[in-house]
């Protein structure tokens, strides 16, 4: 079975990548040139934190997940999203994942907040375990 794979966008801070290296398939991250520049190959799920504090001029997606998404094919493939955020951010919490999964037509998967506790990884990974199967089951009926 094909472990979906999940693109995400960490900053200096690190907390996106030690959640994201944590689940137990491969990980991508949009910092880097390569990855933002790449189209994938089959159904991803995004993985975004959101920045923003209540300041009205200040995005919540950061500009590497915005480039990424430009690619028709990569906002096609796209079968969920998934959120880190801080509650500090109040009404803004979660924004950016929200936001995306609004915009897009796909389902927010997963919220955690910062880096996640184990729990959010173990659920994560099995919602991310389910969504395996269903698309497994999806690409089989398709090809029968």
């Amino acid at each position: 079975m094909r472990r979906t794979p999940v693109y995400y966008y960490s900053s200096t801070s690190g907390l996106v990548r030690a959640f994201a290296e944590r689940l137990d398939r491969p990980v991508h991250n949009l910092a880097e040139w390569e990855h933002r520049r790449s189209e994938v190959d089959g159904p991803w799920v995004l993985l975004t934190p959101s920045y923003k504090t209540g300041n009205e001029s200040n995005d919540t997606i950061p500009e590497a997940v915005r480039r990424f998404l430009r690619s028709e094919r990569n906002r096609r493939l796209l079968v969920g999203v998934m959120g880190s955020g801080n509650r500090n951010f109040g009404t803004y919490y979660q924004k950016a994942a929200r936001e995306i999964a609004q915009r897009s037509g796909r389902p927010v998967l997963f919220e955690f907040e910062l880096a996640g506790t184990p729990w959010d990884v173990e659920e994560c990974e099995r919602i991310l375990t389910d969504l395996d199967a269903a698309l497994d089951a999806r690409h089989a009926a398709q090809a029968g």
